[in-house]
């Protein structure tokens, strides 16, 4: 599986950004996808998680209620809306998918994941 993130970029707060990954290669219907985020000396931070199979979804408590995420199956694409941004949220953001979906749940640890987009910076200034 090959992932393709994008859609960052610098944003006032209050604004809104649309990220994209749209995934590639050898069937993956039965992974879940998930957004992470990541600063400068930090780990890898969970963001988001939807089953491609049934559209289930699994938010951070942290942007529970500002971002959703979403799906597109005939466009192979997950989204990550982010509304009522917030400097905090300045991040480089990851999209990865997780193979173990269906036997394991939702997965909210980088090592969770098995395959990994490049990242797409998120610059929200005050």
């Amino acid at each position: 599986v090959q992932l393709q993130a994008s859609g960052g970029g610098l944003v006032q707060a209050g604004d809104s950004l649309r990220l994209s990954c749209t995934a590639s290669g050898r069937t993956f219907r039965s992974y879940a996808v998930g957004w992470f985020r990541q600063t400068p000396g930090k780990e890898r931070e969970f963001v988001a998680a939807i089953s491609w199979s049934d559209g289930r979804t699994y938010y951070a408590d942290s942007v529970k209620g500002r971002f959703t995420i979403s799906r597109d199956n005939a466009k192979n694409t997950v989204f990550l809306q982010m509304n009522s941004l917030k400097p905090e949220d300045t991040a480089v953001y990851y999209c990865a998918a997780d193979k173990k979906y269906l036997s394991e749940g939702f997965g909210t640890s980088a090592n969770d994941y098995d395959y990994w987009g490049q990242g797409t910076q998120v610059t929200v200034s005050s």
